[in-house]
């Protein structure tokens, strides 16, 4: 069978595009420990693996302008054949992949969430952004100080590490939260995540919104507290609590203020449902928490935390020149993230008069996912009967973590990419296959794949690994049967507590460096606001 021929278009078109600030996505479609060792600045990370659960929301207009690449591996064509199978009418190859964005002299950058890190990195150069060493913090705490320790990223990223006293406040709720946490303003306020991108833009968040409080970065966060040499709790639980009516007007006004000086925009509801009409791309975000978006929220809004969003616009608006459109209910959080997307580049705007009523949707947000071709399921019952009488091979597609945690006895664990480039060799002899992953619906998607390369009688587990799980079935450990190399997920030189000391230091070495790789690449259009500091004193 022929293979549908996209056009190919060339990296000096696109870097082009971007400096002009033009609608576009860049995707690179291998797995994610691969595309963290090398990839553009704004392309955005959608493996084949997983094409299927991610690409609707991250690029949602049908006509946006889409360039797919990998490192020659062949994966883009498949992704193009499956994107325009969806109805992507816009669709092109990177000429040459990689290699070809390279050989244009386009720069490229290691890890992930590479735009947010290095306008971290670019705001602490030109606000002088004031932070303290490890030592400095740990004595300030140890000596019994008038001191408080936010912690600015996710709440679970918090309970696995954390600065000895430190309490969760996402970075979205800084400006919000802090005048009821540190009422005095003899307080000194420390800002920690686990590297420097959020305790910068945290710090910095807090110096811009005023608050009398000394306030300082934790330097490079728990990286910096374990390179030192000293202990970092786990487990703990202690979040933020209400907001005073006071604390919010401050925070609201100091938001506005800074959010207007950045050049946010403000739109009534009638303006977003006239732009969610245009082909333009416009996301919708609710950068509230989650139970407050689950009580309540506008139709079509997808949550995603404000701090996690300035930190990760990559993932969650992948279309680079789209229109961003931010919601709260308070007049801070909105405000507070919008002024950062402003200064990445982007034309942000905040919803403004909506009424309570507005809020008429409950719930968590679901990510939208194509149809899957009805495969036929059988019960978690019926698979132990056939694993009994042998001839069955499970396939799992979860993730590797998830995998080697918990699997269905003798599953072999897989990525869709490995399918595709070694095809039937990858599998092992059976008379029939069954799919599997977390829920199934990604294992859905691979149906038709397997049933090509083997020939065999293809069914999928209803429920999946948790539902198996769920009828009290046995499931067992470990590396037994892996099929794919460990490349579908990063692991981040910040998580856990276990990263090896070398590996720490190169990761904070790589974000001392991204200033420079900025002025490289000479694409990324962020504007950095240059706010006179408090002055303050440790």
């Amino acid at each position: 069978m022929t293979k549908p021929v996209f056009p190919l278009r060339q990296a000096a078109e696109l870097i082009d595009a971007l400096r002009q600030q033009q609608e576009v996505a860049i995707v690179d479609v291998r797995d994610e420990a691969l595309f963290a060792t090398a990839h553009p600045l704004f392309a955005v990370n959608i493996p084949l693996s997983k094409l299927e659960l991610e690409l609707l929301d991250r690029i949602p207009q049908h006509t946006t302008a889409i360039t797919l690449y990998d490192g020659g591996e062949g994966l883009a064509q498949t992704a193009a054949e499956r994107i325009a199978a969806l109805g992507y009418s816009n669709v092109a190859l990177l000429a040459d992949d990689l290699a070809g964005w390279q050989a244009a002299g386009g720069e490229l950058f290691i890890d992930v969430n590479s735009p947010s890190k290095a306008f971290g990195e670019l705001v602490e150069h030109h606000n002088h952004t004031p932070s303290l060493s490890a030592d400095e913090v740990h004595q300030l705490i140890n000596s019994d100080a008038n001191v408080v320790v936010l912690d600015a990223r996710r709440f679970d990223e918090y309970q696995t590490m954390s600065i000895p006293g430190a309490t969760s406040v996402p970075g979205g709720e800084l400006v919000l939260r802090v005048r009821d946490i540190a009422p005095s303003p003899e307080t000194t306020v420390i800002v920690n995540c686990a590297g420097r991108t959020r305790s910068i833009i945290g710090t910095q968040s807090l110096v811009n919104a005023g608050i009398r409080n000394p306030v300082f970065a934790l330097r490079n966060g728990t990286i910096g507290w374990t390179l030192a040499g000293h202990a970092l709790d786990q487990g703990q639980s202690r979040r933020y609590g209400e907001t005073s009516e006071t604390a919010q007007r401050q925070a609201a006004n100091s938001a506005r203020i800074i959010a207007d000086r950045a050049g946010v925009e403000r739109i009534p509801l009638a303006t977003l449902k006239r732009w969610q009409q245009e082909t333009r791309t416009t996301y919708l975000f609710d950068v509230r928490d989650a139970d407050e978006y689950a009580a309540g929220h506008l139709p079509g809004s997808r949550h995603v935390p404000g701090g996690q969003l300035v930190q990760e616009t990559d993932h969650y608006a992948s279309v680079r020149g789209a229109r961003i459109v931010l919601i709260d209910d308070d007049g801070v959080r909105a405000n507070m993230t919008a002024s950062w997307l402003a200064q990445l580049g982007w034309q942000v705007s905040v919803l403004e008069e909506l009424q309570a009523s507005d809020f008429s949707e409950s719930g968590n947000w679901k990510a939208q996912v194509p149809p899957v071709a009805q495969p036929e399921f059988i019960s978690p019952q019926q698979l132990a009967e056939w694993l009994q009488e042998g001839q069955t091979q499970v396939l799992d597609f979860t993730t590797r973590a998830n995998h080697l945690n918990s699997h269905i006895p003798g599953a072999a664990w897989l990525l869709r990419s490995t399918l595709q480039q070694q095809g039937k060799t990858l599998l092992p002899e059976a008379r029939r296959y069954v799919l599997t992953c977390g829920s199934s619906l990604l294992a859905g998607y691979a149906v038709e794949q397997v049933a090509e390369l083997t020939g065999k009688p293809v069914f999928v587990l209803e429920g999946g690994n948790a539902a198996w799980r769920g009828a009290g079935l046995p499931t067992e450990q470990g590396e037994q049967h892996l099929l794919s190399p460990a490349i579908d997920r990063y692991r981040r030189p910040y998580e856990g507590t276990d990263i090896e000391a070398g590996v720490m230091q190169a990761y904070l070495d790589w974000e001392y460096g991204l200033v420079a790789q900025l002025d490289r690449d000479g694409t990324h259009g962020f504007r950095v606001l240059q706010l006179q500091p408090q002055a303050v004193t440790a």
